[in-house]
C-alpha cells in the first residue's frame, strides 16, 4: 500500500496528516479553517487520493500558520507515500473549467521543487480567508512534496471559482502523475535511473 502517514508539531501548529495514494478519493479534513478545508475536500475527492488531516493551529493570530504547515505535512505525506516513484506516470496536467474560471496545471514529481503560480486571485478575501493563502499552500505542498508545480489562470473574475478551479487541476493533475503505468510498472520514470 502507497501510504503514509505525518505528524507536525510546532509552537504554532498541531498536525496530523495521512494519505493512501490509491485510495478513492476519501476525505476528512478538519482545519478550523472552513475553506481550507473545502478546498482539502476537492484536492482529495479529484485525486482519488484518500487525504485525512487534524490541525491544531494559532487561529487566533490568522489562518497562515495552519493552511502552510497542512501543505507542508501533506506535501511530505506524499512523497513519503510515493517512496522510489517506481512505476508512476511522474506527470501529470489538467485544464479545468469552473463557471467563469479555467485554470491550467502542469505537475512533475521530480524531486525538484518549484512552483510557478499565477492565478491572481481579484480579491483579498473569500469569506474571511485570505487568498493570499491559496499560494502559501501550493508552495509548501511542492517544495515538501519534491513537486514541479504550475498553474495558471486562462481566465476567471470569481475569486472562489478561480481557487476552487486551481484545487480541482492540481488534484486532477496528481490523480494522473501518482498512477502506475502498467507499460512501465517496474521501472524508475527516468533516463537516470532516480528521481
Amino acid at each position: 500500500m502507497r501510504t503514509a502517514k505525518i505528524s507536525r508539531k510546532t509552537a504554532e501548529t498541531n498536525i496530523s496528516v495521512e494519505v493512501n495514494l490509491d485510495g478513492t478519493g476519501t476525505y476528512d479534513c478538519q482545519t478550523g479553517v472552513g475553506f481550507f478545508d473545502h478546498m482539502l475536500d476537492q484536492l482529495s475527492r479529484h485525486s482519488l487520493i484518500d487525504i485525512t488531516a487534524r490541525a491544531q493551529g494559532d487561529l487566533h493570530i490568522d489562518d497562515h500558520h495552519t493552511v502552510e504547515d497542512v501543505g507542508i505535512a501533506l506535501g511530505q505525506a506524499l512523497a513519503q507515500a510515493l517512496g522510489d516513484k517506481k512505476g508512476i506516470r511522474r506527470y501529470g496536467e489538467c485544464h479545468l473549467a469552473m463557471d467563469d474560471a479555467q485554470v491550467r496545471c502542469a505537475l512533475d514529481l521530480s524531486a525538484r521543487p518549484f512552483l510557478i503560480c499565477n492565478l491572481d486571485l481579484p480579491t483579498a478575501k473569500i469569506g474571511s480567508f485570505d487568498t493570499e493563502l491559496v499560494q502559501e499552500f501550493f508552495q509548501a505542498l511542492a517544495t515538501h512534496g519534491g513537486i514541479t508545480l504550475h498553474i495558471d489562470r486562462l481566465h476567471g473574475f470569481n475569486s472562489h471559482h478561480i481557487a476552487e478551479a486551481a484545487f480541482k487541476a492540481v488534484a486532477r493533475a496528481l490523480r494522473v502523475a501518482v498512477e502506475v503505468d502498467p507499460r512501465k510498472a517496474d521501472a524508475i520514470p527516468s533516463t537516470k535511473g532516480a528521481l
